[in-house]
């Protein structure tokens, strides 16, 4: 089986910024649910999940921005016309019968870590107490995909979670494994919390080690591993820190806090307060007869027209 499991709020963005603007009979803007629902429909056409939920940010603050204040503020606020959509987009999320999960304090990447967490989890004790029954493992997820345009996600990725990641548009996407991962950023997954310690992070805005720049921070990491070891290397004057430029080796050490704080920031939280619900997420038509009266009210007959074609293929 396959969970495929959607960044609600970074969808909903990307497609509000890839479509020109649309309004209802009204004169409400509704792009971004327009644009949400078409790439929802292709990732159900490309992906074929058998379960499916989608998670969603809260408008209260995270524990990260109590952590660090500085935590995205620099980030434009969101749009009115876009804040206004999220409301009636969900409402047809929920119309379509497919399960919403969202906690005031935690981002949506946590809800997805925590909920992948928990369906990876299932497969190992499922696999361990039915070791002598193998014929029964194709009921639980053999495959759990993340939809985002968040690299941060990238960490979680192993040899069952995948991130299906938008590259061009609404439809273009490339799905990364642990392979395409190191392929492209040069660390392993689990390396991304660690990357993100050293070369900072802009669009979240904290700033990592001043003077560790993304290549030096590669360097390094495939090095020493982890932060926690480069750090160790250094207290210990390791021969192989003893290799790295003196200016390097001051950096390190004058911003060792931010680099902690930084990690933390980075690290995507996988016991968030949720519980993974398998049955309510299972796959099933989506043209139910609310889904199509909220697309009708919309103005989305084409939708309409696409969930009826999707279900007679």
């Amino acid at each position: 089986m396959k969970l495929v499991l959607i960044d609600g709020n970074a969808i909903l963005h990307r497609a509000y910024h890839a479509l020109p603007p649309l309004t209802d009979k009204d004169g409400n803007p509704t792009q971004a649910i327009y644009g949400f629902i078409t790439m929802l429909l292709k990732i159900v056409e490309n992906l074929k999940p058998t379960h499916l939920i989608v998670c969603f940010d809260r408008p209260e603050p995270t524990f990260r921005k109590t952590m660090y204040v500085g935590y995205q503020a620099h980030r434009p606020k969101m749009d009115d016309e876009l804040v206004s959509q999220i409301g009636r987009l969900q409402d047809v999320v929920r119309a379509m019968k497919i399960p919403i999960y969202e906690v005031a304090g935690f981002e949506a990447d946590d809800i997805i870590g925590s909920l992948a967490f928990q369906a990876t989890y299932l497969n190992i004790k499922y696999q361990k107490s039915n070791s002598k029954n193998t014929n029964k493992i194709s009921n639980i997820f053999k495959e759990i995909i993340i939809v985002t345009g968040d690299r941060d996600i990238l960490q979680l990725v192993n040899d069952t979670v995948y991130v299906y990641m938008p590259i061009q548009g609404l439809t273009n996407a490339k799905l990364y494994g642990e392979k395409e991962v190191e392929e492209k950023f040069g660390v392993k997954p689990p390396q991304v919390v660690d990357y993100k310690a050293l070369a900072g992070d802009a669009s979240d805005n904290y700033p990592g080690v001043r003077g560790i720049g993304p290549k030096t921070a590669t360097e390094l990491l495939q090095t020493f591993g982890t932060v926690e070891k480069l750090y160790k290397a250094i207290k210990s004057k390791d021969q192989k820190i003893k290799g790295s430029k003196e200016k390097i080796i001051q950096a390190l050490s004058e911003y060792a806090e931010d680099a902690v704080m930084a990690k933390k920031l980075a690290t995507i939280v996988t016991d968030a307060p949720v519980t993974i619900d398998v049955a309510s997420a299972k796959m099933h038509e989506l043209n139910t007869v609310e889904a199509q009266e909220a697309l009708e009210a919309l103005g989305f007959r084409s939708l309409v027209k696409r969930l009826n074609h999707e279900n007679t293929r």
